[in-house]
């Protein structure tokens, strides 16, 4: 009923504005008054039509979109059996945290995807790679991080300048795995640097970040960066593009960096720069 009477509207409208012109043009014999009603009728008429018309089309929109947000909500308020609503629920929270990192400029990456993306941006870069990276034995044993390693040696042979910041402990440095993949990188033309873990810096220096989760990245040409997640979960990693969050990668970057030790290698060992270049009596023994 509400529907027709809106459809009815301008129709009575116009009959009510024409009735009035009638009278003043018949009964009161005004007729510029009656023409002038007339008139005024007809665009008051038009005019709510449209208004009317406007305000449907936006009802229906919102209604919509209402639907569509609380789509999720509606499913969940009508699963009955508990365990399943629980489980709905976690899921729900678990999607909740992925629009957050959606939100803040992040795209959320499962593994494959992580080192698809790494390999793809290496190959895409045409000045400089930075990376901190955890140092880990036997990271050429995977086909994602070989591949991934494939595009790091395609890009110093296109001129690109690599970074690497190996992230260890002290009495690491002497492990024979740990030398070998040094000598690797070292070899393969990376510029290779060390940052012991008692000398990152702290969570202050980085606008309250923790550090746990900012010891394995790589920004490429300053232009975008890839992270690891150091808790597990269902992603292993991020990227982002937005260049303010690039530019926190590059600023902890550069606190890593200032930190870190320069190494050379002197006897088929990987050294630190400082320890090769003392007289023998003075080294460190690591």
């Amino acid at each position: 009923m509400r529907k027709k009477i809106q459809e009815m509207a301008i129709f009575i409208e116009f009959i009510a504005g024409s009735g009035l012109a009638i009278f003043f043009h018949l009964v009161l014999h005004h007729g510029e008054a009656a023409y002038i009603i007339f008139g005024v009728g007809i665009l008051l008429s038009l005019a709510t039509y449209l208004l009317r018309e406007d305000i449907e089309q936006v009802q229906e929109k919102l209604s919509l979109q209402y639907d569509n947000a609380h789509e999720i909500i509606f499913t969940i308020a009508k699963i009955t059996d508990p365990e399943c609503r629980n489980k709905a629920h976690e899921i729900l929270a678990g999607l909740q945290r992925t629009l957050a990192l959606l939100l803040q400029g992040y795209v959320p990456l499962d593994e494959t995807e992580f080192y698809m993306k790494g390999t793809k941006y290496f190959d895409e870069s045409k000045r400089r790679v930075k990376a901190v990276d955890p140092l880990t034995v036997g990271w050429d044993s995977r086909g994602a991080i070989l591949n991934y390693y494939q595009a790091n040696l395609r890009a110093i042979e296109r001129g690109v300048k690599v970074t690497r910041i190996f992230v260890l402990n002290r009495e690491d440095m002497s492990d024979l795995e740990v030398q070998k993949v040094l000598l690797l990188q070292m070899k393969d033309g990376n510029e290779v640097r060390i940052a012991y873990r008692d000398e990152l810096p702290a969570a202050s220096e980085i606008n309250g970040r923790d550090t746990a989760s900012s010891s394995d990245f790589a920004i490429y040409d300053d232009k975008v960066a890839i992270e690891v997640f150091s808790l597990p979960g269902k992603y292993f990693g991020r990227k982002t593009r937005d260049l303010a969050l690039v530019s926190n990668y590059q600023h902890l970057f550069d606190l890593i960096e200032h930190g870190s030790h320069a190494v050379t290698v002197e006897d088929n060992s990987v050294v630190l720069t400082a320890e090769a270049i003392a007289p023998a009596s003075k080294r460190i023994t690591i």
